[in-house]
């Protein structure tokens, strides 16, 4: 999946300036299949595996809820990781033992292949693929269009069915976005506790319960998130910039970032601020 040079039309004729364009070594192939879960072997149709194997060198694969199966029994998926829908996942390990199959995340990023969850997960790592390609801006305005988040916390297991809490049981998104608005702070588990009115005990069970990680782990990931969109839309100095998403010092948030995406803050806004002048 990749936009040519220019200004790519969105499916109402919108246009999105300022997108650079990608190398067709890059582009990514959608190898969704949800209506191919093998009931017996791990093999798929000849046609299919000629189809994944006209693939150029370098491409990156996409699968879309079930096409994980695909991928797998083409053997594109041994020894990596990757995700498939959370009903399947004991079908997907009992074919494909040899993949590292995480059925808790809403998609896995492993280079050259990405596998989603659901449905709607395909939505998640295609907007993911265009905030890696072109941005955050660009892909916070293609979600606006789309009329989907731009980013959804955790991963599956806030979606696998289980009993429903009881209406009076209190939840941890509004403290969550007070939390968005305080990024600057520092903020602690007790903080965000006391704010939801919750003991510290329950309050991070309930955060994880419902977002699918620990309240640290969704404030670094906040963080992180506030700063690749400072970096692409502003010229203040990264110790500026550490700050006001709330990491302690310039290192922290180089460290964060790096974990994050695996470039520096100055690498990642020379990626991206060149892309607006073209």
């Amino acid at each position: 999946m990749s936009f040519p040079p220019g200004r790519p039309l969105g499916t109402v004729g919108t246009s999105f300036p300022a997108v650079r364009p990608v190398s067709p070594s890059s582009w990514a192939f959608a190898a969704s299949a949800s209506s191919y879960v093998p009931a017996v072997s791990a093999r798929i149709p000849a046609p299919v595996a000629a189809a994944l194997a006209l693939f150029p060198a370098g491409a990156r694969i996409v699968s879309i809820c079930t096409g994980a199966f695909t991928l797998a029994a083409a053997g594109l998926l041994d020894g990596r990781p990757a995700t498939t829908h959370w009903n399947l996942a004991a079908r997907f390990r009992e074919l494909f033992p040899e993949v590292a199959l995480d059925a808790g995340v809403l998609f896995v990023d492993d280079g050259d292949v990405l596998t989603s969850a659901g449905a709607a997960s395909g939505v998640d790592v295609c907007l993911h693929l265009v905030r890696k390609d072109h941005g955050s801006q660009v892909a916070n305005r293609v979600a606006g269009r789309c009329v989907v988040p731009p980013w959804r916390d955790g991963g599956q297991a806030q979606y696998i069915e289980q009993p429903v809490p009881e209406p009076s049981a209190a939840g941890t998104a509004a403290t969550r976005e007070w939390a968005l608005q305080r990024l600057d702070e520092p903020l602690t588990l007790t903080d965000l506790a006391g704010h939801a009115r919750m003991s510290l005990r329950t309050f991070a069970r309930r955060f994880q319960d419902e977002v699918g990680m620990s309240p640290g782990q969704w404030l670094i990931q906040q963080r992180v998130a506030r700063a690749r969109e400072l970096l692409e839309s502003s010229d203040l100095p990264v110790e500026q910039i550490a700050g006001r998403v709330g990491f302690a010092t310039a290192a922290s948030l180089r460290q964060h970032l790096h974990v994050a995406i695996g470039v520096s803050p100055q690498a990642y806004r020379r990626t991206f601020q060149a892309a607006g002048d073209r």
